[in-house]
């Protein structure tokens, strides 16, 4: 078996699609160090990465299958990675085009090519809807999103394996909350780190930082590093041979981890001093999925995958990339 370690990238054709965004540009990036000619796909260049990664500047929301099947035959990838979509901002109706209706022109495109490549789509665990506690959701377990965001990652999945049963090398990784530097100021962990490093220039200033306010922190999430969902990615880009195509694979920690004590070791280690305070919220809550935990087995048996890196390791490349002064603990 070829893995993302054996540098079986060497000389693959890459497209990236959302290759700006905050995966895609480190999945580049990796491919790119691995060996691959990477092609970045997005509306606008990123303002920093190596000269080798080509940008193609591309609406994708826009371009419909003939204009995506005349870029890929100039192109002939090896492999497509489909790192594009909408998240948390956007209503349904947005959601839905970059979630699902992007997935078909792009599966409808790559059908059209004389060789087809390996399509990698990014799924996501909020497909699954809530879990079972104190058990870890298999790939078998039928989807209940309960969010437009689940609902609309959830059509590009069915859409993926569909294409797949007629024949198009596809593979879906599912990825539980990722983690890491950089991550979307949309997301829990990206408000609150946005916090802290505001709380830590109030304090260089000699000023009291506002107090950490966020909802009821009830839930248990499964959490990936940034640098393990890439590793995935390495790794489905390089593994032939092993019966990929078709198959929904879980990339996650395997474990649900506290949402309230990963907040306050986020605080910990920031070294600002502040206090958290839960409150009602003001909205309705954008999951009610209470327990999130992945079963992993599938990615370690398929794709020689498991995640690597602890929790501490990616707080701190959350908190060095938004707090500017020293984390609390060894680096």
């Amino acid at each position: 078996m070829r893995t993302a370690d054996s540098g079986g990238a060497a000389g693959l054709r890459v497209v990236v699609l959302g290759g700006t965004g905050y995966l895609g540009r480190r999945i580049g990036a990796a491919l790119c160090a691995d060996g691959a000619l990477v092609h970045q796909v997005s509306r606008s260049p990123a303002q920093d990465g190596p000269a080798d990664r080509q940008h193609v500047s591309m609406d994708l929301l826009a371009a419909g299958p003939r204009e995506l099947t005349a870029f890929f035959r100039s192109v002939g990838p090896d492999v497509v990675v489909n790192a594009a979509g909408r998240v948390w901002r956007g209503d349904e109706a947005e959601m839905t085009a970059g979630n699902a209706d992007l997935v078909a022109c792009v599966t409808a495109a790559l059908a059209g090519l004389p060789r087809p490549p390996r399509l990698i789509q990014l799924g996501t665990v909020h497909e699954y809807g809530a879990g079972t506690p104190g058990a870890g959701t298999t790939e078998e377990q039928e989807p209940a999103p309960v969010t437009p965001y689940g609902r609309t990652k959830l059509l590009g999945t069915r859409t993926v394996l569909a294409a797949a049963e007629g024949g198009l090398d596809g593979v879906v990784l599912r990825l539980a909350n990722v983690i890491g530097a950089g991550v979307p100021a949309g997301s829990l962990f990206g408000r609150v780190a946005a916090h802290l490093g505001e709380a830590a220039r109030a304090r260089h200033l000699g000023e009291r930082p506002d107090e950490l306010r966020l909802p009821p922190l009830r839930a248990r999430r499964d959490v990936v590093d940034v640098h393990d969902a890439v590793d995935a990615v390495r790794a489905a880009a390089t593994v032939f041979g092993t019966g990929l195509s078709g198959q929904v694979i879980n990339i996650g920690r395997g474990e649900a981890v506290a949402m309230d004590a990963l907040i306050h070791r986020m605080v910990e280690l920031s070294g600002v001093d502040l206090p958290v305070v839960e409150t009602v919220p003001d909205q309705p809550a954008r999951t009610d999925a209470q327990w999130q935990q992945l079963d992993v087995s599938r990615a370690q048996r398929l794709l020689g995958w498991h995640p690597r890196r602890t929790l501490d390791a990616s707080l701190r490349d959350l908190l060095s990339a938004a707090v500017p002064t020293p984390v609390n603990g060894r680096t």
